[in-house]
């Protein structure tokens, strides 16, 4: 899978890519289907002390799977947002065999 990292009125870092790259190869693991991730973090005012936003966008075969959070730190919404394109993979993968099974 490829990974496209884009950083959004904020400065790049190093740490941080790894951590998303880490955690999307996990999620390539469990899919080996998966073709790229394009990841966008972004940093917008937030008066609720939120504001740093992951969105990240797979493309697999099929329709495009899409999640995002807006959270107190990056790293949260890098969980959180893997954690909602987890729940989908699973509902499609389980789509997938059941048509398969049903062929």
């Amino acid at each position: 899978m490829t990974i496209n990292i884009q950083y959004v009125k904020m400065s790049t870092s190093e740490a941080m890519s790894s951590y998303i790259t880490k955690k999307l190869k996990k999620l390539e693991d469990h899919y080996s289907w998966l073709i790229r991730a394009d990841v966008f973090l972004k940093l917008e005012n937030d008066s609720s002390e939120k504001g740093n936003i992951c969105d990240i966008e797979l493309s697999l075969p099929g329709a495009k799977v899409f999640a995002t959070s807006n959270e107190k730190n990056y790293e949260t919404a890098v969980k959180n947002t893997i954690s909602d394109l987890d729940v989908q993979l699973k509902k499609r993968k389980a789509n997938f065999t059941k048509q398969r099974i049903s062929s």
